[in-house]
């Protein structure tokens, strides 16, 4: 079985490619790609291989824009940090993805996926590349840079950077900004959690979503939970959901 990387993280890279060869001792890996410029050359120049994993996002941009430069016939994992996006909009048919740090288990899964595939069902490639397009549209969309405020009888803009975190109360929606003020928005907790920029902000709770920088401290919790210290807040009770610390701890490693 031939094997192509298209991966930007060396050590991401070297992951990949052990656990490729441990679960397919006779496998060849026949490219480390890290870039959209060099899997659109390669793809052009060399002949198909059986599976190519791929990073969704690469240092000169999202990787899907690689179908739209080139014809790419081999079946696809895609791999990411960013699990905040629906990806099920995509995993379907040849595609599937897993999320990083990449778990040897879920790899199997996938490469056993595709072997099935192999043995006898074929895919839909119309199918295909209307879901790709589909997860481009989203993983392409632009997060919010800014909320309108009120302040008393007048509107003023204050930019998300300024935000420390997102919080709700007595079923309203507050965020709170490094000057310590809290100022109420016409959002949901659950459309602010699609809207802020994920890279920075965390869902860690029903009712907070927390930037990096507001996070002084952690401290273990009840119930394998964690509890968080926000800079400007007085709550205590800051604690980041059971069902979610292990995301949490993921998307602090990025």
């Amino acid at each position: 079985m031939k094997v192509l990387i298209v991966e930007d993280e060396p050590q991401a890279v070297q992951r990949i490619e052990s656990l490729i060869l441990e679960l397919e001792p006779g496998a060849q890996v026949v490219g480390k790609l890290d870039s959209i410029k060099q899997a659109v050359q390669w793809f052009n120049e060399q002949p198909a291989p059986d599976l190519i994993l791929m990073d969704i996002q690469l240092a000169d941009g999202v990787s899907f824009q690689i179908f739209d430069q080139c014809e790419v016939k081999a079946p696809v994992i895609f791999t990411t940090a960013y699990n905040e996006y629906a990806l099920k909009a995509f995993k379907v048919n040849s595609i599937d993805y897993l999320l990083k740090p990449i778990d040897k288990s879920e790899l199997k899964a996938a490469v056993e996926k595709f072997h099935e595939r192999k043995r006898g069902r074929t895919d839909e490639p119309g199918q295909m590349l209307e879901n790709i397009h589909l997860a481009m549209q989203m993983l392409t969309r632009k997060h919010k840079e800014r909320f309108v405020i009120k302040v008393g009888e007048h509107l003023r803009s204050i930019e998300s950077k300024e935000i420390l975190f997102f919080f709700s109360m007595e079923k309203a929606t507050f965020a709170q900004t490094r000057d310590g003020r809290k100022h109420i928005l016409d959002f949901t907790m659950d459309q602010l959690e699609e809207l802020v920029d994920a890279s920075r902000f965390f869902r860690i709770s029903r009712k907070y979503v927390v930037a990096v920088d507001a996070i002084k401290d952690m401290i273990s919790y009840t119930n394998s939970r964690l509890r968080l210290e926000l800079a400007t807040s007085e709550d205590k009770e800051v604690v980041v959901a059971r069902e979610r610390v292990q995301a949490f701890k993921e998307w602090l490693d990025k």
